[in-house]
């Protein structure tokens, strides 16, 4: 938890609890259905909710901003999204059920309102959102075919719409095809060793409708 405060230092004390709530609720919730790996639950702060936060190092999300988190799996990234940004609303949308099941659980746990869940494919899910974020649930073009049509036209950030995505290792070949993306690496915002290949693609999209 302190690994959060030093990377993001104006936390309000409601935000700091809900923080410090995420690891008890994960552990416990866990036990009795596996969403994040063994390994994985004792670095909760730094592999999942860190990580999670590096998006909002690349962008502040706006007030009354939408945002669409596909494979959310266990609630990430868009569970500490929501604890950061209280006054954005977020879409986490799982093909999963067991994993939805968690999410709810962790989101009624720590009292966030800015939050809503659906067990379906992200093909199914209706609206437009301001960004659509992820991590690795799918390679690029796979995913930029599955959020088709599902970006705002109503353009908020200095960043364009589109989408943010939580992705490792070496990205060319992936990426060779969208000119327009734009590779942030993570390690250019955090230290630890873990996000020396961590990366946050921007790819803008354009509004469909």
């Amino acid at each position: 938890m302190t690994l959060i405060q030093e990377y993001f230092p104006d936390l309000t004390e409601d935000q700091i609890l809900q923080f410090k709530k995420l690891e008890v609720l994960y552990k416990d919730w866990n036990l009795k259905i596996n969403v994040v790996s063994r390994k994985d639950i004792d670095e909760l702060y730094l592999r999942h909710v860190l990580h999670s936060l590096g998006i909002a190092k690349v962008v502040q999300f706006k007030p009354n901003s939408n945002i669409l988190d596909v494979g959310t799996g266990g609630g990430f990234p868009g569970i500490p999204l929501a604890i950061l940004y209280p006054e954005c609303q977020f879409h986490l949308v799982d093909s999963i059920a067991k994993k939805i099941k968690v999410v709810n659980e962790v989101v009624e746990g720590l009292g966030l309102t800015n939050v809503t869940t659906t067990h379906s494919r992200v093909e199914d899910i209706n609206g437009q959102f301001d960004f659509i974020v992820s991590r690795a649930v799918a390679a690029m073009p796979t995913f930029v075919h599955w959020v088709k049509g599902k970006i705002s036209k109503t353009q908020r950030h200095d960043l364009k719409n589109g989408i943010l995505y939580l992705k490792g290792g070496d990205l060319t070949e992936e990426l060779e095809p969208y000119k327009t993306a734009t590779i942030y690496k993570l390690e250019a915002y955090f230290k630890d060793e873990f996000f020396d290949t961590k990366k946050v693609v921007h790819l803008p999209l354009k509004y469909r409708g």
